[in-house]
This record gives structure tokens, C-alpha cells and sequence, in this order.
């Protein structure tokens, strides 16, 4: 794949950025690397690579499931500034 002038001034307006015309073409090209390296990392075999959510290995602090003491609406709601039928009373937003 290949990113050509128009490509990249499309790209560029997308993404809300002023680039002058006589730096679309460096501005391609770059987008072109970009898509090189791309390229080059689907070339690599990671089929015996098993998923990681970091460099190191390590387990995810966890909470134990237990059932609390929930039902404890009157006290969540009187911090609201608002309050209404035992639900949070906001503005309208939308007309």
C-alpha cells in the first residue's frame, strides 16, 4: 500500500492538521515508512507467542466476590445535590 499527495492532505484535514502544501510530499512519505514497518511487523511469527499484558510477568490485584451490605440508597443520595424519587436529578441536556 502506498499513500500518494492526496492521500496525505486527506489524512491531514482528517486529523485537524494545517500542513502547507510543499510539505504534503514529505508528509507522504513519512506515512509511507510508517506503513513499511507495518508491513515488516506482519512478517513476523508469533504463533507460539502467547498473549501478555506486560514486559513482566505478573498477576492483576484482585478483589475477592463477595456480597456487601448494599441497599444503601438514602445515604448515596443525600451527597447529591439534587435528588428525586431515589434516583439523581440532573439537568437537561438535550432539547
Amino acid at each position: 500500500m502506498s499513500i500518494d499527495i492526496d492521500t496525505a492532505r486527506k489524512v491531514a484535514h482528517l486529523a485537524r492538521i494545517a500542513v502547507p502544501e510543499e510539505e504534503l510530499p514529505a508528509l507522504a512519505g513519512e506515512f509511507n515508512a510508517i506503513l513499511g514497518f507495518i508491513e515488516q511487523l506482519s512478517e513476523v511469527d508469533v504463533d507460539d507467542v502467547e498473549p501478555m499484558v506486560s514486559v513482566t510477568p505478573m498477576r492483576l490485584k484482585r478483589r475477592e466476590d463477595v456480597v456487601t451490605d448494599g441497599g444503601q440508597q438514602a445515604k448515596v443520595l443525600s451527597n447529591a445535590p439534587d435528588a428525586r424519587e431515589g434516583f439523581f436529578a440532573v439537568p437537561k441536556v438535550v432539547e
